[in-house]
């Protein structure tokens, strides 16, 4: 099955996130402006880690989105954080969906949640937009780059976003939190390409280090929904990872589907994408930095290493609950198949940064 038929539409809810419909519409009624009953619910069935469900009525429909149950580690899935970052932005004119309320009243439905807009369009799931005509892709393509470019121009403070994050030193703290979580994690067995990145990535961040701005954390095609007939963003969705920090984190993250290879986690490697009518690395940098007043990225391997590193760090973490029998086997052992190569990767990214 692929990523689309996995993820597209809506399912019956899950028995484990199941609650009361009958507390949540009498909180509706109260919370949000022109509610009407009655009320149905559809869980999506994409992967977010914070269940979200469609609120179905007769006039429209709305999105709610809430904290799992169950034990959570402290400041995981806080859905407070989006709602106020998806609110600051929509009043930046930023597209997201609009807010209508936000509960923290835990015996509404057992956990926090927030209720919002449900926005009609199409998500894609895979970065070569195959359901488009070949003609209109370079559009899409622009349309995500001018919305990561319009989020990384917009002043956190005058957002009401100034304390969303720790501002200054992105770089030098994730590398610590990445690096301490692999070290410190000897069940998973160590990685020599890990192991020189770990040595190599904290003595290399580059001068620019300090800029702060408001960023999405996991900018991708699937995450956008797009107008129905249209190469327009109305709404990027999933603020989980959402904070302050180094805006071309942020962008070279998203810039990696053009790194990885086909075939691993959507990426656009080895693909001809002329033939495709995919516009070049070298051009979707050139149209982000027209945008965002850069003259260019010259530090681009290194955020490249530093954002493969990352990813390679949360696959050794997920080997090592596997290996102690609290991840899903066939899902993690899946994943886990691909934590070498993407070491390999990553440290290759290093070395045309100047590595040794």
């Amino acid at each position: 099955m692929d990523r689309s038929a996995q993820n597209s539409g809506t399912t019956e809810v899950r028995d484990a996130h199941r609650f009361d419909a009958e507390r949540l519409e009498r909180w509706l009624i109260e919370h949000v402006e022109g509610y009407a009953g009655p009320l149905t619910i559809e869980q999506f069935k994409g992967g977010q880690s914070n269940p979200t469900y469609k609120l179905v009525t007769p006039s429209r429909a709305y999105v709610l989105r809430r904290k799992p149950p169950g034990r959570l580690l402290p400041g995981a899935h806080a859905v407070d954080r989006e709602y106020r970052v998806i609110t600051a932005l929509g009043r930046q004119s930023f597209p997201v969906a609009g807010t209508f309320g936000l509960s923290e009243d835990e015996s509404v439905i057992g956990t926090p949640f927030y209720v919002m807009e449900m926005v009609e369009g199409r998500i894609f799931w895979e970065p070569t937009f195959p359901d488009v005509p070949i003609a209109d892709r370079p559009a899409y393509f622009d349309a995500m780059n001018a919305t990561i470019a319009a989020l990384h121009n917009i002043d956190p403070a005058a957002a009401g976003l100034a304390d969303y994050g720790k501002p200054g030193n992105y770089f030098a703290r994730q590398i610590g939190r990445w690096s301490k979580q692999y070290l410190e994690d000897v069940e998973a067995g160590r990685v020599a390409a890990m192991d020189r990145l770990v040595a190599w990535l904290p003595e290399n961040i580059p001068a620019d280090e300090a800029q702060s701005r408001v960023i999405h954390g996991d900018f991708r095609c699937d995450n956008m929904i797009f107008h129905a007939e249209r190469p327009e963003v109305l709404a990027v969705l999933d603020w989980e990872l959402s904070t302050l920090g180094h805006p071309l984190a942020d962008f070279s993250y998203h810039l990696m589907m053009y790194r990885l290879p086909h075939g691993m986690s959507s990426g656009l490697g080895g693909l001809d994408l002329a033939t495709l009518n995919i516009p070049s690395e070298a051009d979707y940098v050139a149209a982000y930095c027209r945008r965002t007043g850069r003259e260019g990225l010259p530090d681009l391997d290194f955020y490249m290493a530093f954002n493969l590193f990352r990813l390679a760090a949360i696959l050794h973490g997920i080997k090592g609950r596997y290996v102690r029998g609290n991840a899903s086997s066939a899902h993690a052992a899946a994943m886990i198949e691909g934590l070498e190569p993407l070491a390999e990767l990553a440290w290759a990214q290093a070395v045309k940064a100047g590595a040794r």
